[in-house]
């Protein structure tokens, strides 16, 4: 029999595609925080898969052990128990340079309060990342920053400082700057939080826009209808899932012209 045609081949051909397409993965997370003579079960034995290509929320009120989540999925933190895999490296066997090499070149971080350094062109504050890699030169490190913001609609403001942009544009120079280092899955936290719902609407339509284009995106949020714009939700309560389910997204786009007039003033 031809190995093309043996059953075990092929099985083992597709489990080797499942197992490449994962990005992240959590395996039994659990994370306990000594206050005082107490112990805190943050997290109490949490497992998940990202695949490739997917738009996952993550929900949890104030409490449920989301913020403990992200900073172990962003590489800030590690677990008590359990392990974390980003692209396939564990994170405890890692060094601390290694888990920052990691979160520079691993994931691209969007944050609530953009983050941008206040007297800095736009151009600049995408190209920041890269100033940590000896590898790009001057050159590449400029084109690739003009790429970036090419791609969140930002060509004609590369020169403007964050007091020179909206709310809405200032997050999407955050965004480019994660997107310029290619990262396999953005890691969005709150990231339209400090938003109104109209320029909400705007940037989950770019991040939809993004994952249709192929990148990987964990959403952290507390908003709903914010979570509906992805494919999956995951829910989380007292340091457990207690949801984990694909939704059929909602259009931001959509949402964001079906808004009555007097939200466009």
């Amino acid at each position: 029999m031809a190995a093309a045609d043996n059953p075990e081949h092929k099985n083992a051909d597709s489990k080797s595609k499942a197992m490449s397409n994962i990005i992240l993965k959590a395996d039994n997370l659990q994370r306990v925080f000594q206050v005082g003579s107490e112990q805190v079960h943050a997290l109490r034995g949490v497992s998940f898969t990202v695949n490739k290509g997917e738009f996952v929320s993550i929900m949890g009120a104030s409490g449920s052990g989301k913020s403990t989540l992200l900073n172990i999925m962003g590489c800030l933190d590690r677990p008590s128990a359990g392990e974390y895999y980003i692209d396939g490296n564990p994170i405890s066997k890692c060094s601390k340079d290694e888990l920052s090499t990691l979160r520079n070149r691993k994931i691209g971080f969007v944050f609530q309060s953009y983050n941008l350094l206040p007297r800095t062109s736009a151009l600049e504050n995408v190209e920041l990342p890269l100033l940590y890699n000896n590898t790009v030169s001057n050159k590449e490190r400029r084109e690739r920053a003009v790429h970036a913001l090419e791609q969140v609609g930002l060509q004609e403001r590369l020169d403007h400082t964050p007091n020179q942009l909206s709310g809405g544009q200032q997050q999407r120079v955050a965004i480019a700057r994660a997107l310029i280092n290619d990262p396999v899955i953005l890691l969005a936290d709150e990231a339209t939080g400090n938003l109104d719902t109209r320029t909400s609407y705007e940037i989950m339509s770019l991040f939809q826009k993004l994952n249709r284009e192929g990148k990987t995106i964990a959403f952290v949020t507390h908003e709903p209808d914010i979570a509906d714009c992805t494919q999956r939700m995951i829910v989380l309560r007292d340091g457990h899932i207690i949801k984990d389910q694909n939704i059929e997204p909602k259009s931001a786009q959509a949402a964001l012209e079906a808004l009555p007039p007097s939200d466009t003033i």
